[in-house]
């Protein structure tokens, strides 16, 4: 098969979580583990950071191979979902997997996994495991897809592990309180190996501190040790940067990020947490330069795309994939901070989120929805989504595509007015 034909031969082969959803889902590592052992276990060969949390996991990650590639490190990062093109998934100091290593991993081993039966997403992390061993990575950023615990990332042992934070979202398989989500999450845990707990509610660190008891490690709150005393949004050559004075142990240090968005402000201290206990544990060295580098240069370094991304000024126009209620709120909060006269919303979701939930926390006032569909099974019927947004009392016109939508929307925003693009993943994608 050539590339084309290996990529429909995965989307159409293998179940999908980010298509079809629950029936995607392995509720346990027995495959994982089988292509582990018919690959010869390669997640044993490279070292590796470990992350986790309900939103801002994918950031943080990227955050941190910015900052491992900054220090000379060959650096190999794996998250998921992509946005636009499969090999996004996996990168090794920004650059995405070759076409052909996707090809010829899929023609050789094509027979085992027909026989198999392996997920997507079991397939897609056991490639990503041998594509790192193969070009002997010295560490890999590892992004959980769902959970934690019986993550198909969850075999291997990281030098450090990182939860960003825990909020409601996949209910239906991780549990319907945000402490039996902790729980899931708390899965990357492992005996003897330190866990950065990013954005901790109260109610959920004694799942982690209970957690922590039973297989014999530290935890490190995040929030208990590090606190931004001040930020402000520079331009430098006509790139925004959020810069961030963090205090912490005594001293503080200024740091600025390519990464805009408000919500950005936990994940940078978690990042920079995280650095600070990858350089205790003393298997790597990130000098401080390596940090400021790193966080200042992500975006050119990793390809991130999709956080409060810019891509048009007059009018703004803005997208973010922030997707579930916490995510929503982060969102909002930024709305709110970017001056417009006008919003101009362009509005998809899936059919599994809390679509009302959701829609409760979009502004009425001065907002104009143009609701659609992202061109995934997923997602969910327009006409649904703007009869639930009626009841909200949020007003807009249905379309029949995410790109009908944004042209309306682009059209009839003022030089003035605010352009947003959101509510999933799959919308972003199609802009972007």
């Amino acid at each position: 098969m050539r590339y084309q034909q290996t990529l429909d031969y995965l989307y159409a082969q293998l179940p999908m979580f980010h298509r079809i959803g629950p029936a995607a889902y392995k509720a346990n590592l027995d495959n994982t583990l089988a292509l582990a052992e018919y690959l010869g276990n390669p997640h044993a060969k490279f070292k590796s950071i470990h992350i986790a949390g309900t939103n801002g996991k994918g950031s943080v990650a990227n955050m941190l191979a910015s900052v491992f590639q900054e220090a000379g490190y060959k650096t190999g990062l794996c998250t998921s979902p992509h946005l636009k093109d499969f090999r996004e998934r996996f990168r090794i100091n920004g650059n995405k997997i070759p076409e052909q290593f996707i090809t010829d991993f899929v023609n050789q081993h094509k027979d085992f996994f027909q026989s198999l039966k392996p997920s997507f997403f079991e397939l897609t992390i056991a490639m990503t495991f041998d594509y790192f061993a193969r070009e002997q990575v010295d560490i890999a950023i590892m992004e959980t897809g769902l959970g934690g615990r019986l993550d198909s990332t969850n075999i291997i042992t990281p030098e450090v592990s990182v939860i960003t934070n825990v909020g409601l979202d996949h209910t239906n398989l991780l549990g319907d309180t945000v402490e039996a989500i902790a729980w899931e999450k708390a899965g990357i845990i492992k005996t003897g190996i330190p866990a950065v707990i990013g954005k901790s509610r109260p109610e959920v660190v004694g799942v982690f501190e209970r957690k922590a008891r039973e297989v014999g490690t530290d935890i490190f709150l995040v929030e208990q040790n590090y606190h931004i005393e001040s930020s402000s949004l520079k331009n430098r050559e006509d790139q925004p940067l959020l810069q961030l004075a963090i205090h912490s142990k005594g001293s503080t240090r200024i740091v600025e990020s390519a990464l805009t968005g408000t919500y950005q402000h936990e994940n940078i201290l978690t990042a920079v947490a995280a650095v600070d206990m990858i350089n205790r544990e003393g298997s790597f060295h990130l000098p401080e330069n390596a940090l400021k580098a790193g966080l200042k240069n992500v975006i050119r370094n990793t390809g991130i795309a999709g956080r409060w991304q810019i891509l048009e000024r007059k009018p703004l126009v803005i997208c973010d994939t922030g997707h579930n209620a916490d995510g929503i709120r982060s969102i909002m909060e930024n709305i709110g901070q970017t001056p417009h006269r006008y919003l101009h919303f362009v509005l998809g979701m899936m059919n599994d989120k809390d679509i009302s939930g959701i829609l409760q926390l979009l502004p009425s006032e001065a907002t104009t929805y143009y609701f659609c569909r992202p061109d995934v099974p997923r997602g969910l019927n327009t006409t649904m989504l703007r009869q639930e947004a009626e009841q909200a009392g949020l007003k807009g016109k249905e379309y029949d595509s995410v790109a009908s939508a944004f042209a309306a929307a682009k059209s009839a925003a003022g030089q003035e007015d605010l352009v947003f693009v959101g509510g999933s993943t799959f919308v972003v994608a199609e802009v972007v």
